[in-house]
């Protein structure tokens, strides 16, 4: 029969392989810790098999548990409905309100009075004038079409001294655009007018050395501004 200090290396050896060992008398039993069962009683006896299978129920159905009970929890479930809904009229609600805002960019954009032309005067300039230079005059040639800058309503057309053939556009915000020196008109006073329309043609009436067309800007109807200006600050550069 093998002695005591014998059984006893064999049981060593058995447990630093992965085994439980259990001994009575000579019989030595080798069990594989993978043939325990978690759902049934464990195959590892002893308070280290009852601590294992503890800490393996605890971590893994207390997770599951509360995951189920979240995804099935009505108020949480109701709550999350209500936010997605608050975030989707939130960005309609954006959309809707740039839909809009482009709409009025391309209403209110303006357009340039001539199809062809050379800048030749600008605003405040001195030289030929008794005080700086009030508009922007676009060069031309007698005859070349003169087109509305923006939408509005004719509020004169006419001879008006220095200025020539002048017709008068007051724009939906009360902006008044002379267009002077003109040859011909072709539209009446209290006609609506949008941004294109033809108004009338390039000439060299009122006090000028040719043919070109003088635009001057007049917010309110008031004292004029750079048109140059006014033209960049509605999307156009002359």
């Amino acid at each position: 029969m093998p002695s005591t200090p014998l059984i006893a290396g064999i049981a060593v050896l058995a447990v630093s392989a992965g085994g439980a060992v259990t001994a009575a008398g000579a019989d030595i039993t080798t069990v594989d810790p993978m043939s325990r069962g978690i759902e049934g009683s464990p195959a590892i006896s002893g308070s280290a098999g009852e601590a294992l299978l503890s800490r393996t129920a605890i971590v893994s159905r207390s997770s599951i548990r509360d995951a189920a009970s979240e995804a099935t929890n009505p108020k949480l479930i109701a709550l999350a409905e209500k936010q997605k809904a608050e975030r989707d009229a939130n960005l309609d609600q954006m959309r809707a309100d740039a839909a809009k805002q482009a709409a009025k960019i391309k209403e209110n954009r303006w357009e340039l009075p001539m199809y062809h032309y050379s800048i030749t005067a600008t605003y405040g300039e001195y030289g030929l004038w008794a005080s700086s230079h009030t508009g922007l005059d676009f060069n031309g040639d007698t005859g070349d079409l003169i087109k509305s800058v923006a939408n509005g309503t004719v509020t004169f057309v006419g001879y008006d001294g220095s200025y020539g053939n002048k017709t008068v556009v007051t724009l939906d915000d009360g902006t008044e655009i002379w267009y002077a020196h003109q040859n011909t008109m072709f539209v009446k006073v209290g006609q609506s007018v949008r941004g294109g329309t033809i108004l009338g043609t390039v000439g060299a009436t009122g006090n000028v050395t040719g043919s070109h067309l003088h635009v001057e800007v007049r917010p309110g109807g008031g004292e004029p501004v750079d048109p140059f200006g006014a033209f960049v600050a509605h999307g156009i550069v002359p």
